[in-house]
């Protein structure tokens, strides 16, 4: 069997509950078609970059799967025909990692970005400017 990683964004009128309802449907598809869920994550509601249905935000689920494709093709099949659910993503990974996704840590847990670098480039290039 492969491992998968699935993000669903569902409707933004739903409660939490009916959001958290689908993961688990979701997770007994799959589950019927021969395959597990290692990890189920509901990220809350989240606004999206653009406009999906007239819609401005979501409720986001993450899924990590070990499953055949046979049972991820019939668990996407129904999500796509699900009225509630707006996008599917589903991505074959190598290995899952170990502990929460990057959403579900806390920001001082996900480590430091580092300076860029492009702040002091600009007081340069103005110094040399005004030359």
């Amino acid at each position: 069997m492969a491992l998968y990683e699935h993000v669903m964004i569902a409707r933004q009128d739903l409660s939490n509950a009916q959001a958290e309802g689908l993961v688990e449907h979701f997770s007994t598809v799959l589950k019927d078609n021969g395959g597990t869920v290692v990890d189920a994550e509901y990220w809350g509601v989240k606004t999206m970059a653009y406009k999906i249905n007239k819609n401005r935000k979501g409720h986001y689920a993450f899924l990590k799967t070990d499953a055949p494709s046979a049972a991820v093709q019939e668990m996407e099949r129904l999500m796509r025909l699900h009225d509630d659910v707006m996008r599917v993503l589903t991505i074959k990974v190598d290995g899952h990692e170990e502990g929460p996704s990057v959403q579900m840590q806390k920001r001082d847990e996900r480590g430091d970005r580092g300076d860029r670098g492009d702040r002091g480039d600009r007081g340069e290039r103005r110094e040399r400017r005004d030359r």
